[in-house]
């Protein structure tokens, strides 16, 4: 790959996940402190990124692979984005944020996939240099929560008091319109079905991605990857709260310890997949989002906070050995004419099935926890030891039913 080229897509990864990780972190902490909202509330507006997900796939399928090229779509859903965003920054209510949320996050979820088809149409062999590509995205989440907690400092108590956290809606309104204006100056990724080509209803909509799920041991990483992502929802609802209820300083910008390791992991990835294979990568990611909870569940700002810190820095064997991992497997999985709706029902299985039933759950446990009497606050040792025993039973499973594969590795 060209020198330019790798550029190119790695400031599109960046871009978009400075955007991500610019307000997605603070929203339980900004929804709780500014908008007053309870624990199911919070559920609702992080539930409308699952919503966006389970519509990617139908969005992916029938634009990106019939009909328009996949990084104007990507131009256009992030234009769209940055005025939502703005509206969300001008919200005074959750009555009024929530409806801008969910459409705002039906236009986000796709993206997601977007950038992943527009980095893989440059690459010769996506398992060497995928990884290469996505860490910027890891250093725009992070460079993304430094500038909140350090340089801004708006998710301390006091900013919090004076509705400061906010901002980061108007942050990421602008981000979101330079990537949505740069999109369109990307590597051109035309369709890859001719539209002469006639096509039923379902290959139309995207839905002949479904096929892979005949394959026996797809079908199986499709199922844990929806329930794996249950416990996860708990960490993307609750860590950021949980941090700055026990007192933590700087919470954003600690959590950040989370991305840069997974900077360091997703560089060590096509080395452990070379030498153990998928199944380990992603048995090794879900038993770590097991010990992150339990690290929790045990930790405290004082005398354990180095147990807070360690299930934080677990963020990058989590999400890279699953995630990352997952994209690949995916991609090597998928046809030539569904490369982008096959990414778009991964998407569908875990930020979308997954963390729909996750966030649900997360927010009936949090309020189920919450102290009545005092000051108020949570049990969170009660809140944390749910996903760790889920997330081990869920390992279990998949390591009895899923075949390890061999996945060609070009040097």
């Amino acid at each position: 790959m060209k020198i330019q080229i790798r550029a190119r897509l790695s400031l599109m990864m960046f871009l978009e996940f400075f955007i991500w990780g610019g307000w997605f972190v603070t929203l339980g902490t900004y929804l709780s402190n500014s908008l007053n909202a309870t624990g199911s509330q919070s559920a609702m507006a992080f539930v409308t990124q699952s919503w966006g997900a389970i519509i990617a796939p139908f969005v992916i399928g029938l634009v990106a692979d019939r009909f328009f090229n996949a990084e104007k779509i990507l131009g256009l859903l992030h234009l769209a984005g940055a005025v939502l965003m703005y509206l969300l920054f001008k919200a005074e209510n959750f009555e009024t944020f929530y409806p801008y949320m969910l459409v705002y996050m039906v236009g986000f979820m796709p993206t997601l996939a977007l950038v992943n088809s527009v980095s893989f149409n440059q690459m010769n062999d996506p398992s060497r240099d995928f990884t290469s590509i996505r860490v910027w995205g890891t250093v725009g989440w992070i460079v993304a929560g430094l500038a909140i907690s350090y340089v801004f400092q708006w998710d301390s108590a006091s900013a919090i008091r004076m509705g400061l956290l906010k901002n980061t809606f108007l942050v990421t309104a602008i981000a979101s319109a330079v990537l949505g204006v740069y999109s369109f100056t990307l590597p051109a990724t035309p369709p890859k079905i001719a539209l002469r080509q006639r096509s039923s209803l379902k290959e139309i909509l995207g839905l002949d991605a479904l096929k892979l799920l005949a394959d026996k041991n797809f079908l199986f990483f499709f199922i844990a990857s929806i329930l794996i992502c249950i416990p996860l929802a708990f960490y993307y609802q609750n860590a950021n709260p949980f941090l700055s209820e026990l007192g933590m300083a700087n919470p954003t910008g600690k959590m950040t310890i989370g991305q840069a390791s997974e900077v360091g992991f997703m560089l060590l990835l096509p080395f452990f997949f070379k030498r153990f294979g998928i199944k380990a990568s992603l048995i090794a990611a879900m038993l770590a989002w097991s010990v992150r909870y339990i690290l929790f569940a045990f930790g405290n700002a004082g005398e354990f906070s180095f147990m807070l810190i360690t299930g934080i820095a677990l963020h990058g064997v989590c999400y890279d050995f699953f995630f990352v991992s997952g994209q690949i497997y995916t991609n090597s999985k998928a046809g030539e004419h569904q490369k982008s709706a096959t990414q778009g029902l991964i998407t569908l299985a875990t930020y979308g099935v997954g963390m729909l039933v996750g966030f649900a759950v997360a927010g009936y446990i949090t309020d189920m926890y919450k102290y009545v009497k005092g000051v108020g606050g949570h049990n969170w040792q009660a809140i944390w030891l749910f996903p760790a025993g889920f997330a081990v039973v869920v390992t279990i499973l998949f390591s009895f039913f899923f075949k390890n594969e061999k996945i060609e590795y070009k040097q």
